[in-house]
């Protein structure tokens, strides 16, 4: 796994996902089929501007390229903290307007949640 500016110990998504879930962190954010992205279903639609990316933890295939993923952590202007998951290279797991929304979100990368 490689994590922006530094090579973390634990190598796959799973381990990763757990260690945020150890932290209270295991709710997904997802866009609807309306083009709203909420937090596991949520009343609350966020627009990109509402949302700030903390961390991003990348996956590569060991053997297969299709593999790969990323995983985002979120927080939202109302302090909720959630993911998003994504698979990258030549298809996304996400619709054509989810990909342009997640360009919009704003990176402040924070060094709170490199795992050692």
């Amino acid at each position: 796994m490689e994590g922006t500016g530094n090579i973390d110990k634990m190598t796959t998504l799973s381990q990763v996902m757990t260690r945020l879930a150890q932290r209270g962190i295991h709710r997904e954010f997802r866009m609807n089929e309306n083009g709203e992205v909420k937090l596991d279903n949520s009343e609350k639609s966020y627009l990109a501007k509402e949302l700030t990316i903390i961390k991003t933890y990348r996956f590569e295939g060991a053997s297969n390229p299709d593999d790969s993923a990323v995983l985002y952590l979120v927080k939202g202007s109302d302090g909720n903290l959630g993911i998003i998951i994504d698979s990258y290279g030549a298809e996304s797991n996400h619709p054509k307007e989810f990909d342009n929304y997640l360009r919009e979100v704003p990176i402040l990368e924070s060094d709170e949640f490199d795992f050692d």
